[in-house]
């Protein structure tokens, strides 16, 4: 991993590994790092681990956002906007961030989802009336809210330091399918970094996908330490999960920006 200290480090796994975090798992324990699998929804107990280590996430939301503060991480993740702003090149269709209280107006399909968690989950809806009402979420919160497109196959990004740093592709035709990364998946995320890297984090994972007709366009961005990383390279994954949810302490200046909230108010002050 790039311009990082060269210090002992361990890696904090939740309760019930998916098979992508086994493959980080392993990695970490490749490499030499100390991993620490939690065995409950709570900070897990590090005493064991050597001390002066840094202590680095891979995770969930949930589990992320209830242990990353009291372990000094800052978890990295897109603004919640970053893809409704990002040019119509790069995206091939209209995408609004809106509260869901202006969302459920709309009278016609569109997919709607959450920026960057899954409270509002990720579908088609036939119109503004199907989404969660108010007594189960409140007005003020942001969806996304997408003309609908379907691709003919979908790819993981994993970015790290304005680079494509690993990828698999995932899907095709809407179903789990899992591969390397074909030539133009690549091609197309270099090209969006050329574009908008300074509206990203260092690390971050970009969903892209293809079209029948060939049009690429970017799918979402989610955070890598909340990722899975399918048929990656699980060393190069690592390197970007663990850039993306690292100590404050290693926390550069570009990067404060895109902590997620709300642990970004809790970092110390330059």
């Amino acid at each position: 991993m790039t311009d990082v200290p060269d210090v002992p480090r361990t890696l904090v796994l939740p309760p019930r590994l998916t098979a992508s975090a086994r493959k980080l798992r392993d990695a970490a324990v490749r490499r030499g790092l100390h991993v620490v699998e939690s065995a409950g929804f709570s900070v897990p107990e590090l005493s064991r681990a050597p001390q002066g280590r840094a202590v680095h996430l891979h995770a969930g939301l949930s589990f992320a956002d209830a242990v990353a503060p009291a372990l000094g991480i800052s978890p990295l993740e897109a603004p919640a906007d970053w893809l409704a702003r990002l040019p119509y090149a790069f995206t091939r269709r209209e995408i609004r961030a809106l509260p869901i209280g202006e969302a459920y107006l709309l009278r016609r399909p569109a997919f709607i989802k959450s920026p960057n968690d899954k409270s509002i989950s990720a579908l088609v809806y036939a119109d503004g009336s199907r989404l969660p009402g108010p007594d189960a979420v409140d007005p003020k919160t942001v969806v996304l809210v997408s003309d609908v497109m379907t691709f003919a196959a979908e790819y993981r990004l994993h970015l790290l330091d304005g680079t494509v740093h690993t990828g698999s592709q995932y899907a095709a035709e809407g179903r789990l399918r899992l591969g390397p990364p074909a030539p133009g998946a690549l091609a197309f995320g270099r090209d969006l970094l050329a574009a908008a890297r300074q509206t990203l984090p260092s690390a971050i994972v970009v969903d892209v996908g293809v079209d029948d007709d060939g049009r690429w366009a970017v799918v979402e961005a989610n955070a890598a330490w909340g990722s899975g990383c399918y048929e990656a390279d699980p060393d190069r994954a690592l390197d970007t999960v663990l850039r993306a949810a690292g100590p404050v302490t290693e926390l550069s200046a570009y990067d404060r920006d895109f902590v997620r909230r709300p642990l970004r108010e809790d970092l110390p002050q330059p």
